[in-house]
Formats: structure tokens, sequence, C-alpha cells
């Protein structure tokens, strides 16, 4: 203590030297200064002293050990004062009162009143903080604006409300800016989806003559045909022309291809099911020629990809079948299941560590199959069959119907979870069957199912609570999906509605001649699908080529874009370009080779 009281002391007596020295030789320097302006009149005191700088009056006070004045009090505030001129000093600049006004100037502690915080405890204690509290904290002072503003608060409240997430912090110069341009794209889309502001486009490929299944993944649309073939179409690129897929075709293979029962498609693969029980498996990156194929022995009933990684499920008679590449890359049967009954729906559960887990539902028996445990029930009850079927990462949601003997038990939606198996809530109670359920890409905590007795209705799983029921179709609701504000359904009709879920109303509708059998969106698209259930055009036989059949019995697939970006005048519509890849002769879908506004 007494080494650091003579520490103090010498540093105190050194500097009072500095500053004497320096006020004399401030005084000097005045009196040898020629005046600038008209001549004093005798015993005026225009060369008396100048007033003492501010720096020197806190340095003063500093010295003498008191408090230094009001005014000098808030200039040495410690947010980053501004420099004092350096012509008033006159000395070098490693004097200690040029040291001392530097030290001042570096001070990075930001005052929260009468506390003084290190800049990171600040900005941690900021981060807690939304927009309009950043917004409010930027107009205390200038100190708390640049702090209010710093690029790691902005760019955290970005990834928390899920704008540009596979983005670093140094991709975006002003994060609060990024945030607001993508808030105002939101708005923008909102608005288009609402009073249907955007394009539409009509997927076809005639020589593949009747549609028979549709699925799509992120904007990439996957379509199978009584022809035989699968064909791809990429929406996110407005490129219609993708490659069709070829199949795997033996030495005897000289007759009509099998139809198409089921495509699927996610992020890497797609697979198609035929009608003679053979499975096609390409890989998205690779080509067209499919990676892997296998044989089932009796027709395919049911087929499942997993959302992400390389898994399919298969189900042909009373067999359930898991193919899956090992670590080499090879594929190789994962698992085999031997049930009791035909399937209906089959299902993987996404996001499982290790084996693969499958949901089948066989008639009135939902089975939970894992290689560990082959053969566990999840759900039974005579007489009750399965009507519908979807799941999560931890819990399954399908549709029971009653038959009416059981008066008290009308048809509901069964949620189930995976890792206990136990029964969580009964939903529904409605005279009609459900005739498809999405839970996978509804809300946390959100449910929607449709009905045959025309309604969708929507579903509060923490309150096991209907929070609308909208009259929807005249035939029946056969497909749905919703987000945190609008729902997507379509009927048997070929009527597909959008909903505003909150407020309960319908925004718009489009039409067509067959049921709706695939609905998927996201944020600033949607595609549909409209599926005839017969797979024979009217007045022709199986086996004839004829392509001048309206094509409204072929089927047809819609994809609406609704973002700003993609309704540039640049963008070339589809009506605009052909891939002439039709057969000679043959000029029914000929579309133009340039813009029609530009001929």
């Amino acid at each position: 203590m007494a080494e650091g009281s003579a520490e103090l002391e010498l540093f105190r007596r050194c500097w009072r030297e500095e500053l004497a020295g320096d006020a004399k030789r401030r005084r000097r320097e005045a009196a040898e200064q020629p005046p600038a302006g008209p001549a004093a009149e005798p015993g005026s005191r225009c060369s008396a002293e100048q007033p003492e700088p501010g720096y020197l009056a806190l340095a003063r006070g500093l010295l003498h050990g008191g408090a230094p004045p009001g005014p000098a009090r808030r200039s040495a505030s410690p947010a980053r004062p501004a420099e004092e001129p350096a012509g008033d000093g006159g000395g070098d600049g490693d004097d200690l009162l040029g040291q001392l006004i530097r030290d001042l100037n570096e001070i990075n502690e930001v005052p929260f009143f009468d506390v003084q915080l290190p800049y990171e405890l600040a900005l941690k204690i900021f981060q807690y903080l939304g927009k309009t509290e950043l917004g409010r904290c930027a107009q205390v002072s200038r100190t708390w604006k640049a702090l209010a503003e710093d690029e790691v608060l902005w760019y955290r409240l970005c990834q928390q409300e899920g704008y540009l997430l596979d983005t670093s912090i140094s991709d975006h110069a002003c994060w609060k800016l990024a945030l607001r341009n993508c808030r105002a794209r939101e708005r923008t889309l909102k608005t288009n989806w609402k009073n249907r502001i955007g394009a539409v486009s009509q997927l076809r490929y005639e020589l593949g003559k009747i549609l028979c299944d549709v699925h799509s993944c992120d904007g990439v649309v996957i379509a199978g045909y009584t022809s035989g073939e699968v064909r791809l179409w990429d929406t996110r690129t407005w490129d219609y022309t993708a490659p069709i897929l070829e199949a795997v075709h033996g030495p005897g293979d000289a007759g009509p291809r099998p139809h198409v029962s089921f495509v699927r498609i996610n992020s890497s693969l797609a697979v198609a099911a035929y009608e003679d029980g053979t499975i096609s498996i390409w890989n998205l990156m690779f080509g067209r020629e499919p990676i892997h194929h296998y044989q089932h022995n009796q027709r395919i009933q049911a087929l499942a990809l997993g959302s992400e990684g390389a898994v399919v499920a298969t189900a042909s008679g009373f067999e359930v079948k898991v193919e899956s590449p090992d670590d080499r890359g090879f594929w190789q049967t994962t698992a085999t299941f031997d049930i009791q009954k035909l399937v209906s729906f089959l299902n993987l559960v996404p996001d499982v560590v290790g084996s693969p887990v499958t949901i089948a539902a066989a008639e009135d028996i939902v089975y939970l199959l894992k290689a560990e445990d082959p053969g566990k029930v999840l759900h039974s009850v005579y007489g009750q069959p399965v009507t519908c079927l979807d799941v999560s990462a931890h819990e399954a949601a399908f549709g029971v119907k009653n038959f009416g003997w059981l008066l008290n038990e009308p048809n509901q939606i069964l949620l189930y979870n995976l890792e206990t198996s136990q029964c969580l809530k009964k939903m529904g109670n409605s005279i009609g069957d459900f005739t498809c359920v999405n839970l996978q890409n509804s809300p946390p905590n959100m449910l929607v199912t449709g009905n045959k007795d025309r309604r969708v209705r929507v579903f509060d799983l923490r309150k096991s609570e209907s929070l609308c029921s909208l009259y929807a179709h005249q035939l029946g609701v056969s497909a749905v999906q919703m987000d945190d504000w609008k729902i997507v359904s379509g009927g048997e009709e070929g009527l597909v509605c959008v909903w505003d879920q909150r407020m309960g109303t319908k925004l718009w509708e489009m039409h067509a001649r067959h049921p709706v059998r695939h609905i998927w969106f996201n944020s600033h698209s949607l595609i549909t699908a409209n599926i005839p259930d017969e797979k024979s055009l009217p007045g022709t036989s199986i086996t004839d080529d004829d392509l001048t059949v309206h094509h409204k019995y072929r089927g047809i697939i819609y994809a609406y874009e609704f973002s700003a970006d993609q309704l540039a005048v640049e963008s070339v519509l589809p009506i605009c370009r052909s891939s002439y890849d039709e057969v000679t002769g043959y000029n029914y879908n000929i579309g133009l080779a340039v813009p029609y506004d530009n001929i």
C-alpha cells in the first residue's frame, strides 16, 4: 500500500511540473503573438490569461485528489469521447497529459447509468432484447446506439426468426438491413398468397399418357405415368425440361412397360414402384440410370422414402422390406418383416439414429417395425380399420373408422407416442371417415385433417380441441397441408382451396377435372396434382398410341409461384418456350419459342 501511494505521489509531482511548464509556455507564446484585431486601448485586459481548457481543469482536479466539476465529469464519460485539439498541448506526444487523453479515448466501457460495464458484457445483456427494444435503446445515447446496432445482435435476431439460416455473419455488411429486407419480402409473399398474385404453370408430359402418382420435395417434382416413364421437373429454376428417369430393362422386355404405381423423392434420391413389383432407385446427382433396383413377387401396395438420407421401405403382400446402402455405398436389405394383413399405409420415421423405424398400417392394426423388435403392435382394435396415417420424429397420427355398432365410438384421430407406444390424444368425433392427416409438415403442436364429411379440421394437440372447422369440398377432402397462417386443401371433385386459418375464410380456389392427390407448398410456391382414378383413356385401348386424345383425361400438375423474384420481366414463362422433343408430325403441344410480347 505504501509503495502504491509513493508511486501515485511521484506521478502527481511529475504531472504538476509538466502542467506548470505548459502554462508558462502558453503565456509566453500569447504575449509574443501580435494582436490580430485593432489596437487595444491602454489598460485593457485583452492580453490577460485565456480561459483554462477543460482537459486541464479535469487534470488539476485529478492531481489534487478531488472530484472534477460537473462539465468535466460529463466529458470524462467512458463512452469513447472525441479527442481534444492537439494545438493546445504544445509538448511532445509522449508527455503524461497526452497519455492521459489517449487512455480516456481508448476506454471501451459502456455506461449503464451509475454502473460501468465492459462492452462484451453489455452486448451479452442486449442479446436478450427484441427488435423494438433495441430500437428504443438506440435512442438513449450514441454509445447505446452503437451497441444496439451491433452486427452480432442483428445476425442472431435474423437467425432466430428463420431467415438466412445457411449464411455466416460475414456474408452481409448490415444485418439490420438484411432482416428488414427479409421481413419485407415475407410480407410481399403473404400479400401475393392472399390475392393470388403470381404465375401458374402446367407440368405435362404427353408421351407419358395418364398420370399415376406425383410427389415433390423442395420444389422438385417427380411424376409416374401409365407408359412406365418417370419424369422430373425442377420448379425452383423454372426449368421444366428436366430429364426422364430410365427404368431397368431386361432382355425379354419387348412389350409395353408396366404402369408406375408409386413415386417418391427427397433431396438426394428418387424412387419408383411399378405394377410388376419392381423398385427402381435413382440418385439425383448421378444421372438417369438407376443406382439400385430390386423385385417383389407381388404387386407393390405401399412405398415410403425417408425424408433425409437413403432408406426405402416397400410393402408387397404380407411382407415389408427395408433397403438402404451400407458404409461402402452398396445397397442391401436392412430388414424384412412378415405381418398378418395387407398393408395400406407405410411411413418411415424421420430423424432416426441407427436402424430405420417403419410405421405400417394394415387394416385395423398399426405396426411399429424395428430391426430389434420386428413384430411390435402399436395399435389394434378389431373392426376399426385405419383410414389415413402420418408420422413425425416422435409421434404417429392416424384415423380410425367405426362401422356404427359402437355409437359411443365415432371416427377419430389417434395420436401415439413412438417411444412409449402410448396413446396420447383422441380427437375428432366425426361421423365421416378421416381421409387425410398431416402431422409432419404442420406447425408445432398442431394437426390438420381432411374428412369425407367435406370438412377440414385443425387440432391443437395440447388441448385435443378443434381450433377451426372449414366446410371445404363437396365430395370430401383428399389432401391437406397447413403452416402458421394458411391451409391448402384439395378435394375429390378437383378443387384446390386456400384458406386463412386464423380468420377461417377462403382466400381463393382453383378447379381441375380429377381428384387432388398431392399438395405441397412452402413460403413462395405451391404444387398440386390432379390424378385420375381411371387409368385408361375413354374410347381407346391401353396400347393405343394416339396422342391427340384430349389431355383432360390424363391428369395434370400445377406449379404456382408467388415470389416477386421469380415474377421479373426477364423470367421466361413455360408458354414462351418449347423443348421440341415431341414425336415427328405432332404439334398439339407446340409452344412459342420467344416471349409472345416480343413477336
